[in-house]
């Protein structure tokens, strides 16, 4: 397994910096979610047709991958299905032109459950896949919202091509939401996952409240196992949610103990092996 953070930690880090944490910290990828003051990724300037090569070259020298372009896109509102539509074609086309395997979409704005249209939801999905698939990219929709309870999750992605079409496994959201451990999600869902992301958090006086890596009760290292006794391959992301809770402590501190907390469970694993 391999690691990254999103951007969506560092909402203050300009480029230079993020990629400087990035190398320091001897991650293997780096998930564009906003810029500084930009969160439309295909806005971004070192990824516009002018500075795309050196900001590709520069992170190709450095052994780094952009991971995944994560967009804002929402495809089960009932109020904005074009704008999610316009949104994620947006981002199909500038995967295509940086390389990048993953798009990721959500079927709601919240992280836990709230009303939505399922049917539109997954027409829309079809749809898109379809216009991914031809650029090459996959696009992967989130446990997150209603789509974090893994039986709905299983249900929604029946049909879908997996040339085009997956799941983003945030590992928190269905422990947190739905009670469900690691091993009854990736029952339901293991065989649609190609990316994950993981945070930790406890349940205070009913309240959710984000922690660092450990000092939560999510059971990341279960996740972990399972991931890879199902020989999984790709990138365990941190998904620190720095830019909506400004009172979370700074990347800085957070990345790093993110690093040295995911190497110690990967050598626990790799002890478990043995």
């Amino acid at each position: 397994m391999k690691l990254a953070f999103s951007t969506l930690g560092c909402p203050n880090w300009p480029w230079r910096e993020i990629y400087a944490a990035a190398k320091d910290l001897q991650v293997d990828g780096i998930e564009i979610r906003g810029i500084e003051n930009e969160m439309y990724a295909p806005r971004v300037r070192i990824f516009d047709d002018t500075n795309r090569g050196v900001t590709l070259a520069q992170l190709s020298s450095a052994g780094i991958a952009l991971t995944q372009l994560t967009s804002g896109a929402t495809l089960g509102m009932p109020d904005s299905p074009s704008a999610g539509r316009q949104e994620v074609l947006d981002y199909i086309e500038m995967a295509r032109k940086t390389g990048v395997p993953y798009i990721r979409v959500m079927i709601s704005n919240q992280p836990g459950p709230e009303p939505v249209d399922l049917d539109q939801a997954k027409a829309l999905y079809l749809e898109l896949c379809g216009a991914a698939k031809e650029k090459g990219v996959c696009l992967l929709i989130e446990t997150n919202g209603v789509l974090a309870d893994s039986k709905v999750m299983a249900e929604f992605m029946e049909g879908t091509d997996p040339a085009a079409a997956g799941v983003l496994w945030d590992i928190h959201h269905p422990y947190r939401f739905f009670g469900e451990s690691p091993a009854q999600t990736f029952g339901n869902i293991g065989k649609y996952v190609k990316n994950t992301h993981v945070k930790d958090s406890v349940l205070q006086d009913g309240k959710l409240t984000y922690r660092m890596m450990g000092y939560g009760d999510v059971p990341i290292y279960d996740a972990l196992r399972i991931l890879d006794g199902a020989g999984y391959q790709g990138f365990v992301t941190l998904e620190w949610t720095k830019r909506w809770n400004k009172e979370l402590q700074e990347p800085g501190i957070v990345f790093y103990h993110y690093v040295s907390y995911m190497k110690y469970l990967l050598d626990e694993l790799e002890k478990e092996r043995k």
